[in-house]
């Protein structure tokens, strides 16, 4: 009775009205659109988008499926919109003059990539996953899951999306996506294929030892404050994978790795990493004590395989502030800072 008085209110213009009623479906929503979006930045835009064409839209609401159903049709086909728009950002070049990194094993094309603060996936999932899903919540939010959902052509990405992660039934992604249900278990068989194929990285499971992974990021910080190359390499898996979005160099394996930290160490030292959480994963504001001050310059996430760090992935500066880290860290202890002239 509540909600349809609510429905009736802001179909008459009340807008505290819509929000009330699109307010518990707005967490999750961000997250759908970050999944399909792969970006933050895009994501928070288009679920703007979304939630102005449903207050525009609400009388075209009939009924016949859930509010939270028509919601999630509304903000897949903006996405849909979205990626088909091809407005992504183009990958950023290196930019420090006169110093150039190590020859990259690789250049992705996954360049426009962020991650997503754990502090907003509290309440995203408040409605448990159809029984069709294949994908637990914490693994559907991993940096390695959201990269390899990327690689998808826009249909299938949002096939696989609705029916393997949120578990709609068949007929009702035929419904939000305006085609046939032949046409979504086909676009669903492609898209398992593929991402079975690729076999994103393991995560880092909430179900695995949280003693031990706090003993892995504790290592991890002290190796990396440290600049202590040995002590950072030992970490690693055989294969472990660097990337640094929005620059599309990568690199691959315990040697690659190890060469572009020693060359970053080699030019800038007095690092400080202050510990937060990124796609259920353990994160790091990276900050560089300077004579002028301590300033922001990048973010990590990292994805722990076992005992191990199986992939490390740097973002830019510009992510702290979704993280609540802008600014100077609140020092834990004294630190050096060195800057030295490339060889």
């Amino acid at each position: 009775m509540a909600s349809t008085d609510l429905m009736s209110r802001a179909r008459a213009g009340d807008g505290q009205a819509f929000r009330a009623l699109t307010e518990p479906h707005r967490r999750e929503l961000q997250v759908h659109c970050y999944r399909m979006l792969g970006s933050f930045q895009d994501a928070e835009d288009a679920l703007q988008d979304s939630m102005l064409a449903a207050w525009r839209g609400l009388e075209g609401f009939d009924g016949r499926a859930s509010l939270r159903t028509w919601l999630y049709r509304i903000a897949t086909n903006r996405c849909l919109d979205a990626l088909r728009a091809t407005r992504r950002r183009p990958p950023k070049e290196w930019d420090v003059p006169g110093v150039e990194p190590p020859e990259p094993s690789a250049l992705g094309e996954i360049h426009w990539l962020e991650p997503y603060p754990d502090a907003l996936l509290d309440g995203a999932f408040g409605v448990s996953p159809g029984p069709e899903a294949r994908y637990e919540q914490a693994e559907s939010v991993s940096l390695a899951f959201v990269t390899a959902l990327q690689e998808l052509p826009p249909r299938q990405l949002a096939v696989l999306i609705l029916r393997d992660v949120l578990g709609f039934q068949a007929d009702e992604a035929a419904e939000m996506l305006d085609t046939t249900v032949e046409s979504v278990k086909s676009a669903l068989k492609r898209a398992r294929a593929t991402m079975q194929r690729r076999a994103p990285a393991t995560t880092c499971s909430p179900r695995s030892d949280p003693a031990r992974q706090d003993a892995i990021v504790a290592r991890f910080v002290s190796a990396y404050e440290a600049a202590d190359i040995d002590a950072l390499v030992a970490l690693f898996t055989d294969d472990v994978f660097l990337s640094m979005p929005p620059m599309p160099h990568e690199y691959r394996g315990r040697d690659s790795v190890a060469a572009f930290f020693a060359f970053a160490f080699g030019v800038v030292q007095g690092f400080q990493l202050v510990p937060t959480r990124a796609n259920r994963q353990p994160a790091f504001g990276v900050y560089l004590r300077t004579p002028d001050g301590i300033r922001g310059v990048g973010f990590f996430v990292l994805t722990l395989a076992g005992d191990r760090i199986s992939a490390l992935t740097r973002f830019e500066d510009t992510v702290l502030p979704a993280f609540g880290l802008c600014g100077s860290p609140v020092a834990r202890r004294s630190s050096s800072f060195t800057i030295r002239q490339a060889s």
